[in-house]
């Protein structure tokens, strides 16, 4: 049975598609979204962000609240996923809560 390597589990999990500050950004612009097409806006948005305000923790020389040992480069389409997907939901759920 083949495992996956420390780095394919940073990208799966927090530090990449389950990353909660890409997570949060794709809900909250996923909720505000008034059309589906704004949806990849969210998922970009999300990532870049996210990523932006890792970097800026780092800067700060404050502890990470999520240590990984990918990149940027590696984690931006995970965490445009995870954003994306989020924001998918929440744009689901706000449609939902206006027609009823």
């Amino acid at each position: 049975m083949t495992m996956l390597s420390d780095t394919w589990l940073d990208l799966l999990g927090l530090s990449g598609l389950l990353n909660p500050f890409a997570l949060l950004i794709g809900a909250y612009l996923g909720w505000r979204a008034d059309r589906l097409q704004k949806l990849w806006i969210a998922g970009f948005a999300a990532a870049a962000l996210s990523l932006i305000l890792e970097a800026a923790v780092g800067m700060l020389q404050l502890p990470q609240p999520i240590s990984q040992d990918a990149g940027a480069l590696a984690m931006f389409p995970f965490r445009f996923a995870g954003g994306f997907l989020v924001a998918l939901a929440a744009f689901w759920l706000s449609q939902r809560r206006k027609r009823g």
